[in-house]
């Protein structure tokens, strides 16, 4: 007797979608006129980032680790915590960013999906600072549109480009699925 088991909506997989909510917390600093850079790889736990103040090119890094319980989540004054779960909440995909009191390297970030993490906030080390300067997602796209739009396209070719160039001139405005549908048409051009 053979089971057959139906296909994972991975939109409403929450353990599925918990994978990407380093990203997504990533392009809610991104968002924030308080961050200059900040990069998230899908599946990993820390978030690189980089503040409007910080000149001397160093970086923060943000881990995020299972919670621990918290009565009071007010800070004394306004910090980096504070303007990290701001940029957080600002979010679509976050219900939830509130700075732990007393410990001063940690904000509690609660997804729309029901995922619970405790963010801890650190040093980043050179390596993780190098992985803000490469370049964006939105680049990339770009990029592959106008290798495209070089090669003597065809219209159907050509509609690609400019669809593709549209995504990354707009990259901030478009949702998750669409961001990875652009970065998957721009790989496939990339190799043929």
């Amino acid at each position: 007797m053979t089971v057959e088991f139906p296909p994972i909506d991975r939109d409403k997989d929450h353990l599925i979608r918990a994978d990407y909510d380093s990203v997504r917390i990533a392009d809610a600093l991104l968002r924030s006129p308080h961050f200059t850079a900040a990069y998230a790889n899908p599946g990993d736990y820390d978030v690189v980032f980089a503040t409007s103040d910080t000149g001397d090119g160093r970086a923060w890094l943000l881990t995020l680790k299972d919670p621990a319980p918290s009565d009071d989540d007010m800070l004394a004054e306004p910090v980096l915590h504070e303007a990290l779960a701001a940029a957080v909440l600002n979010h679509p995909d976050f219900v939830a960013a509130t700075p732990d009191y007393p410990s001063d390297g940690d904000i509690t970030i609660h997804t729309r999906d029901g995922q619970r993490y405790l963010g801890v906030i650190g040093i980043a080390t050179d390596e993780d600072t190098a992985l803000l300067k490469q370049p964006s997602p939105a680049v990339d796209v770009a990029l592959a549109a106008d290798k495209l739009l070089a090669s003597d396209p065809s219209d159907s070719e050509r509609a690609t480009a400019e669809l593709l160039n549209y995504i990354a001139a707009t990259w901030d405005k478009q949702d998750l699925p669409l961001r990875e549908h652009a970065q998957a048409v721009a790989r496939t051009l990339r190799t043929q």
